[in-house]
């Protein structure tokens, strides 16, 4: 298996735990006593924490950008890419996407767009090695 491939599917673990964790917090899932919220129907759920939005965006923002790292990815591969060049990018995507979590959830906004940058710049890399 190639290191891209490898990193994709750790992408996509990383943006399903985000998922999670965003729902588990939206639904109050990982306090005591409230676990069932998070397997109902959610009609009545608590007000949303400041906590759980974040978590929410985050993982929207992933998957928004998972779908940007897929096609890339899918581009290089067809247009025969160094893969050196590809897995390069790959690991600076995934590396970033991992730190962003933390500084999202933590709230600190100008290293969350910084790190956010990094990702994009892994994305850039693909998207150069591809054309």
């Amino acid at each position: 298996m190639t290191t891209d491939a490898r990193i994709l599917i750790y992408s996509a673990l990383l943006a399903w735990l985000m998922l999670v964790v965003a729902a588990l917090l939206r639904t109050g899932g990982l306090t005591p006593g409230r676990l069932g919220a998070a397997f109902g129907n959610r009609h009545h759920l608590p007000e949303q924490s400041p906590l759980a939005g974040r978590a929410d965006r985050a993982a929207r923002n992933m998957l928004e950008n998972l779908v940007l790292f897929v096609t890339l990815l899918v581009a290089a591969h067809i247009g025969d890419a160094p893969q050196h060049q590809i897995d390069l990018g790959a690991r600076i995507f995934f590396y970033a996407r991992v730190a962003y979590v933390p500084v999202y959830l933590a709230g600190i906004t100008h290293l969350r767009t910084a790190v956010w940058i990094v990702s994009l710049v892994g994305l850039g890399i693909i998207a150069a090695a591809a054309l």
